[in-house]
């Protein structure tokens, strides 16, 4: 594959580096003797995530399952096809520098695949390192819909923001001709979020307008007015931060919830308590969580991170899938680069979340999605599944 990139939603992260004095050597591939490749006796594998700052949590449910995965998919011997698949992981504390460096250092020792990363300016500096140096790279829950496509480098093994949008949408019927508002901060947050919205669901025939607020508003009566004085058939909330409890609680007494469907994401379940008296009324779109589905591999997978100690949440499957994914590459590419893109182009394979496609042109990953909503059990919230989405319903738009 060779892709041009095309910016799709919000900005590319700029980060400037210096290339490598010279690119990572090729897999040191044995002789059977006979003038056949077996391959290289071991493979080192870089993992570069968020261990702490503010997206550890993140990092943990996704080492949580890699590790997990890589057992599953090696039978516990760490090794495919004799060939041992060794892992040395850096913190990247949330910091592209950090990051970069870390990079740098894996692919001076040798090392081509590098895998992980939570935060997508985090997975935008790792992706450039990747190109640069002709090294695999696959990115973890950062979702991001500039890094796919990005380069022929770079993969994911999680879904991204437009199938995020995506689900939204299917909580109407027939999104064409519908009126869609997007009630966010008028930060780089909620603004991404808007053209997110008209980009995608504007594509499906959908009008698109936006309340976008101050982010040192702590009044959000009017705005909630604002809302109800539009009319539309959905509103799509994008937020964050301290003032979210207030925003939704002017929901609740304004009426909102009566007059339109609120469609917001649902995070991990660190944040299910955070709604107030909306939670209940909420339409989340989902990613994952542990009880989504039932399939065999999800169960499996749930077993083995509790099992190990562990708490299955949203991004788990991501280091599941991706540990899927290098044994898979490795198996077919002999640590080759170029063998191992190819062989991960195209690639459709059983995870957590079903049956899931690495599109070749472009290396999204091909998904269902899910709608729930959120329910009392005891002092808690725990989601429970409205229905899943098909991948065909949620596909990002291909770039070319």
């Amino acid at each position: 594959m060779r892709v041009t990139r095309k910016l799709l939603l919000g900005s590319v992260v700029a980060t400037a580096a210096l290339v490598l004095a010279a690119c990572a050597p090729a897999a040191d591939n044995g002789d059977s003797g006979d003038g056949g490749s077996t391959g290289p006796s071991e493979v080192t594998v870089g993992i570069i995530t968020s261990e702490s700052g503010a997206l550890a949590s993140y990092g943990q449910q996704y080492l949580d399952g890699f590790k997990d995965g890589l057992d599953y998919a090696t039978d516990g011997t760490n090794e495919v096809d004799g060939i041992a698949i060794n892992v040395e992981y850096k913190d990247d504390a949330g910091d592209p520098d950090k990051a970069v460096t870390a990079a740098k250092e894996l692919i001076g020792e040798g090392v081509n695949i590098l895998a992980g990363t939570a935060s997508s300016g985090v997975a935008m500096a790792v992706a450039e390192q990747a190109a640069q140096n002709k090294v695999l790279y696959i990115s973890g829950p950062a979702a991001a819909d500039t890094l796919t496509g990005l380069n022929e480098y770079t993969f994911r093994s999680g879904r991204q923001t437009s199938q995020d949008v995506a689900t939204a949408g299917t909580f109407l019927d027939d999104i064409d001709g519908k009126k869609v508002t997007v009630f966010a901060q008028n930060t780089a947050f909620g603004q991404g979020n808007e053209a997110g919205v008209k980009a995608i669901l504007g594509a499906k025939g959908a009008e698109v307008d936006s309340v976008l607020v101050a982010e040192d508003v702590t009044e959000f009566t009017p705005f909630a007015q604002q809302l109800l004085a539009g009319e539309p058939d959905l509103v799509f909330v994008a937020w964050a931060g301290a003032t979210s409890g207030a925003m939704w609680q002017a929901l609740v007494q304004q009426g909102v919830f009566d007059a339109v469907p609120v469609v917001t994401g649902l995070g991990d379940a660190a944040t299910f308590g955070a709604f107030g008296e909306a939670t209940d009324k909420i339409q989340f779109l989902n990613y994952y969580f542990p009880g989504a589905n039932d399939y065999e591999i999800n169960s499996t997978m749930i077993d083995l991170v509790t099992d190990a100690g562990g708490n299955p949440d949203l991004f788990t499957p991501d280091g599941f899938n991706a540990a899927l994914m290098i044994v898979h590459a490795i198996k077919e590419g002999k640590g080759d680069v170029d063998a191992m893109i190819s062989a991960l182009e195209g690639y459709t394979f059983d995870g957590p979340k079903g049956k899931l496609t690495i599109r070749a042109s472009d290396h999204a990953l091909l998904q269902e999605m899910y709608q729930v909503k959120l329910i009392k059990d005891g002092e808690n919230f725990v989601p429970e599944l409205i229905t899943a989405v098909p991948a065909d319903k949620v596909d990002p738009a291909e770039v070319k």
